[in-house]
């Protein structure tokens, strides 16, 4: 029986990991540091910084041990996650739930564990911090302390991330953000066999808009279009502020026809929604669209926004306020 609702509710936590949208990212120097520390303290060989996903666990750090993932059905935090308290496993071939794994009775022959659930703000626990010793050991209460203490330095550091890629302005993610979303959904995309669309948006003579009416209805012109880029488009659709008055935004499940057809909606959407720039003074922006639909030569997010845009390009050269393919 869970303790509590929220561990109880697999799809609220699943949704609370993904919200965190760290996942298939890069490694980072805080969460290696974090895991490094452990070793060190705790004296053990192996420790990770683990997210535990639908059907595998990911490590966002780990040292002591070469894998960037494991399935779900092998990992010793898919059991830390069920509970608020410390998982502790002296002897891990005593253990009926993990003595069969791999990590058990093959290379690194694990023995002991003790994992800290990573609980984030709103009460879910997306991962877990570990210590993984080859040999059987005991846990202390002041090792235990130390791994709780530094459980919550990672989970802050992943929830500072999300505050760090909102751009200010508009709302929309920043540039960094945008890549980190973009290089999720290619590796999703490559290892599913899906396809993803990606559009980027640039606002049409921006320029004299600031020259003349001052920047800040510059400013204003700027939320007012990803205010409308996030009405018209789904809720599965990404928005990114990737340059001064440049947007980018990644379709999910969207071949080339669809990505055509939405990016449609919204340049008609944006022409057709004046913004007032000063008392009793609304001005009609339009903004130039290209689009580029994932294919196995896009290897990165710089790649995909590098394909969007020479037809970006070509919409502004064959008049702006239009959509174009690449």
């Amino acid at each position: 029986m869970f303790a509590d609702d929220a561990l109880a509710d697999e799809p609220a936590r699943l949704a609370a990991l993904q919200r965190l949208a760290i996942l298939d990212t890069a490694p980072e120097e805080p969460f290696d540091n974090v895991v490094n520390l452990v070793r060190t303290v705790l004296g053990v060989p192996i420790s990770a910084v683990t997210l535990v996903d639908r059907d595998r666990q990911w490590f966002k750090a780990i040292k002591g041990l070469e894998a960037s993932e494991t399935p779900r059905s092998e990992s010793f935090c898919a059991y830390a996650i069920r509970q608020r308290a410390p998982l502790l496993i002296p002897d891990a071939r005593l253990d009926p739930r993990v003595a069969e794994y791999p990590a058990v009775t093959q290379d690194p022959h694990v023995r002991s564990y003790a994992g800290v659930p990573l609980v984030t703000s709103d009460g879910y626990n997306v991962g877990a911090l570990c210590a993984v010793d080859t040999k059987t050991r005991e846990f202390t209460e002041g090792e235990l302390d130390i791994l709780r203490n530094l459980a919550r330095i990672v989970v802050n550091e992943m929830e500072l991330r999300q505050i760090a890629e909102r751009d200010q302005l508009t709302g929309a993610l920043t540039r960094r953000g945008f890549i980190e979303k973009a290089n999720q959904e290619i590796a999703r995309c490559h290892r599913y066999g899906r396809t993803a669309s990606l559009v980027l948006i640039d606002v049409d003579h921006f320029k004299s808009v600031n020259d003349t009416w001052g920047h800040p209805a510059g400013d204003k012109v700027l939320r007012e279009l990803a205010a409308t880029l996030e009405s018209v488009g789904r809720s599965a659709d990404v928005l990114g502020r990737i340059g001064g008055e440049e947007f980018a935004l990644l379709l999910p499940e969207t071949g080339i026809i669809d990505a055509l057809a939405a990016a449609e909606r919204l340049r008609a959407a944006v022409e057709m929604r004046p913004i007032a720039v000063a008392p009793a003074r609304t001005i009609a922006i339009t903004a130039s669209f290209g689009i580029a639909t994932l294919d196995p030569a896009i290897a990165t997010a710089e790649d995909w926004i590098a394909r969007a845009d020479g037809p970006l390009y070509q919409a502004k050269r064959t008049g702006r306020n239009r959509c174009a393919v690449g």
